[in-house]
């Protein structure tokens, strides 16, 4: 009697459930996307049909079906599944949860699947409480993130654990489902007679950034306002007003913050500049803060620019002091001017790779001793312990250089600098030469 009820309580929960929770894939073969986990002979397959599975953490995206492969797990292996997120239970939810996975093992011999939402988000003794539970069998965790692991989850809970990566769905993929949410009667919006524009699938299918839920909503809305306005056919207006905007998928303080500021230095140290200004504007749509970006910029022009172009310090470190004075959203206009300059300008890493070599010259070679004539003189007795005698002054003679020791008493004079062949660097390069050159220096080094 209890599991009839709970069947006609399923029943009536499913029937008020939002599209998305209804259309959720009830057999690996209703899940799409994700061949490098679902493709007959991948690893993640093999793991689910064989009813023996492991202990795992899914990373991906949102709404790429981290919790309906977690359910999957569970029915594959008949067993319990208990849930829990991260942002609402403790150490004492986990041990509840482990002290019952217990008793069902010593009752009914039946194994516990605990789904474990946003695991990113337990603190290290909360993730500490479950390891006792995975090492001896006790429970199959499956940890769902949205951040990498790698920074986020305890080192002996990742060993413990098989990490599979979801990856954002393809349009192609959202399209499937779009379709198979309007056609189907028993659990999609077939029973009420809609159809979808192409033009509003496709763009339903293109704007919402992977994420299958958030697709199965907005066509859920969307299919409200084609019924409010009386027409059995959804378009493109309705996914419109559905979406307001485009969704930005950038979580500043997580997994995004670096993937994406990697993007755009790499796309400013490539020349492109449609790109590079793109990967800015989704930073600062998404919230990240500007300091941080104009503080890279500032980086970025000495370490990919250089002496190829002075200015691009100058530029960088003026978007910087613009953000200050007058703050965002004005200050975007600097950062963009910046990012704009920094891309187009000619590229040396000169800069990067002396200052690899003199950090190397310096941990590795002899400790350094200061020669006489390059001692501080400027003191009263200094001369009568020889400090400063000898040395000469490059003002003193023609094109003020002069050739004399600069190098540490008894170490070898090494060729830290090599100037590249771009932008105002090989001019400078090129003069520099022939000022060395009139002094008989010579830089081919070791």
């Amino acid at each position: 009697m209890d599991d009839l009820f709970a069947a006609r309580a399923e029943t009536r929960l499913e029937s008020v459930a939002p599209l998305a929770t209804r259309m959720r894939p009830r057999t690996l073969d209703e899940v799409v996307g994700q061949p490098s986990l679902l493709a007959p002979g991948a690893a993640f397959r093999r793991v689910v049909e064989s009813g023996n599975p492991v202990s795992m953490i899914l990373w991906g995206p949102p709404g790429t079906g981290k919790t309906t492969l977690a359910r999957l797990v569970a029915h594959h292996t008949a067993a319990a599944f208990e849930t829990l997120s991260a942002t609402s239970a403790g150490v004492k939810d986990v041990r509840e949860v482990l002290a019952r996975a217990r008793q069902r093992l010593e009752m009914d011999e039946q194994r516990t699947v605990l789904f474990l939402d946003e695991i990113h988000r337990f603190s290290k003794n909360q993730q500490d409480a479950l390891l006792p539970g995975v090492e001896d069998g006790t429970i199959v965790l499956i940890g769902a993130t949205t951040e990498n692991p790698f920074f986020e989850v305890n080192s002996p809970l990742i060993s413990r654990s098989t990490l599979f990566r979801l990856e954002p769905l393809q349009p192609e993929h959202l399209a499937e489902l779009i379709d198979r949410a309007v056609t189907d009667a028993e659990r999609g919006l077939g029973a009420s007679g809609l159809a979808i524009d192409p033009d509003a699938r496709e763009a339903l299918a293109l704007r919402t950034g992977g994420d299958a839920r958030l697709t199965l909503n907005t066509l859920e809305l969307a299919a409200t306002l084609a019924e409010g306005r009386g027409s059995a056919l959804i378009e493109v207006d309705d996914v419109e007003e559905a979406l307001q905007r485009r969704i930005v998928r950038y979580d500043k303080a997580g997994d995004a913050h670096y993937d994406v500021i990697s993007a755009f230095i790499k796309s400013l140290r490539g020349s492109d500049p449609d790109a590079a200004v793109y990967w800015l504007h989704l930073m600062l749509e998404g919230g990240e803060d500007p300091e941080f970006i104009a503080r890279r910029m500032v980086i970025f022009a000495s370490e990919d620019i250089g002496l190829a172009d002075n200015r691009a310090l100058e530029v960088a470190v003026a978007a910087a002091h613009a953000l200050s004075f007058v703050g965002l959203p004005e200050a975007a206009f600097a950062l963009t001017h910046a990012a704009l300059y920094l891309a187009t300008a000619p590229k040396s890493n000169s800069v990067t790779t002396t200052m690899a070599a003199a950090r190397k010259a310096v941990r590795e070679g002899p400790a350094p001793i200061v020669p006489p004539h390059l001692r501080d003189s400027h003191y009263a007795g200094a001369g009568e312990i020889g400090h400063g005698a000898g040395y000469r002054y490059p003002h003193d003679y023609p094109n003020h250089i002069v050739d004399q020791q600069y190098w540490p008493e008894g170490q070898e004079p090494l060729t830290l600098y090599r100037p590249s062949e771009q932008g105002a660097e090989k001019a400078r390069a090129e003069w520099f030469a022939e000022l060395e050159a009139s002094i008989g220096r010579k830089r081919n080094r070791k």
